[in-house]
């Protein structure tokens, strides 16, 4: 059995006999986690191995674990900063924030690996204007070259730890207020203004290898009339065509308000795939995900399947046998670091995430 196209999640802390019809449908090829499907760290990497048990290739299961405002697993974790925090200590020691954002990288990947999670919906690279309401600071910050050195090494962190990265939004949310999980946002930029500087992180990691990309759900009319998920123009001409990108791409989740504009729920699926979309994601939202693994039924796709195949976890370290790693602790001082960093000068509120995806 290959991996379907379809990325879906689960209601509780444990697979129900539902869960595993689901999951077992030849459409499926992943679960995204949320916050009500952590407990503790046994309890989570008990769920991510009934989920692994299930099938084989087994499922995939990937969770937005960024750090800040977008955590899913805290209790029993490291309370990870937000990329924002690294991008104000660039701002004074850029070799030390390169330094501290790879081994946060690798804390991350390191904690979601040793229970079984094979990667976060992360980097964030879109550029923190002070505009977007949904991005501040999960970015790196505003400027190009300041974001593509901090994404780099927090890749490089997490690749360290066997996992890969999923850069997002693409081609960039940071230009827009609207907050797509709500609504529609519109870009009216033209592409040249896009390419001189949102798009530059996408490239940059893109030629280091760059694993996995989710497009925004925001319209660049100037571009293409669909939102760039559901774009081909987007995806296949520029993504896959100018930029030279052969990893995977994640559709954002197709509940989201701004995912609307493709139709119904399985018209939406339909038009994000056409698109060029490998994986799609629908989240909180059980009927929907049944109507769209209905309609796409045992539908093929080997090239997808041969990409979505990288996205596994490699190794993994025992959850109780983190701490005995230096690299953990030489991560946890940087936390510590920046946490100290930011109570001294900002104190920023870090409120809590709703549960969406993306």
């Amino acid at each position: 059995m290959s991996l379907g196209p379809i990325m879906v999640d689960l209601a509780g802390t444990e697979l129900t006999a539902e869960d595993r019809d689901l999951l077992l449908h030849p459409a499926v090829g992943g679960v995204i986690l949320f916050s009500r499907n952590y407990d503790s760290p046994a309890q989570i990497s008990r769920l991510t191995s009934d989920i692994h048990a299930l099938r084989e290739p087994r499922l995939l299961v990937g969770v937005d674990q960024e750090g800040g405002r977008v955590q899913r697993f805290r209790e029993g974790f490291t309370r990870l900063p937000p990329a924002g925090r690294f991008g104000r200590l660039h701002a004074s020691d850029p070799a030390k924030a390169r330094r501290a954002c790879e081994s946060v990288g690798w804390l991350m990947a390191a904690e979601l690996r040793s229970v079984g999670v094979d990667f976060s919906f992360a980097p964030v690279l879109d550029l923190d204007r002070e505009i977007s309401r949904v991005i501040g600071d999960r970015g790196f910050g505003r400027e190009v070259q300041q974001v593509c050195e901090l994404a780099a090494a927090w890749v490089e962190g997490a690749r360290g730890a066997g996992m890969a990265a999923v850069g997002k939004h693409f081609p960039g949310h940071g230009g827009v207020g609207g907050d797509s999980h709500l609504e529609l946002p519109t870009d009216e930029r033209a592409f040249a203004d896009l390419e001189m500087e949102d798009l530059v992180p996408f490239r940059r990691l893109i030629d280091r290898g760059l694993e996995a990309i989710m497009p925004a759900h925001v319209v660049y009319p100037r571009i293409a009339p669909e939102p760039a998920g559901f774009s081909p123009r987007w995806l296949r001409d520029i993504l896959r065509g100018r930029l030279g990108f052969e990893g995977v791409i994640f559709s954002d989740d197709l509940n989201m308000a701004a995912a609307g504009a493709g139709g119904d729920y399985p018209e939406r699926a339909r038009a994000a795939a056409e698109a060029g979309c490998d994986m799609l994601l629908i989240c909180n939202n059980r009927p929907a995900a049944l109507e769209i693994v209905d309609a796409f039924g045992e539908r093929r796709e080997p090239a997808s399947h041969l990409r979505l195949l990288r996205m596994h976890g490699r190794g993994r370290v025992d959850f109780s046998q983190l701490h005995e790693c230096p690299e953990w602790q030489r991560a946890l001082r940087y936390v510590a670091e920046l946490e100290e960093l930011e109570t001294l000068s900002l104190g920023l509120n870090d409120p809590t995430d709703p549960e969406n995806a993306g």
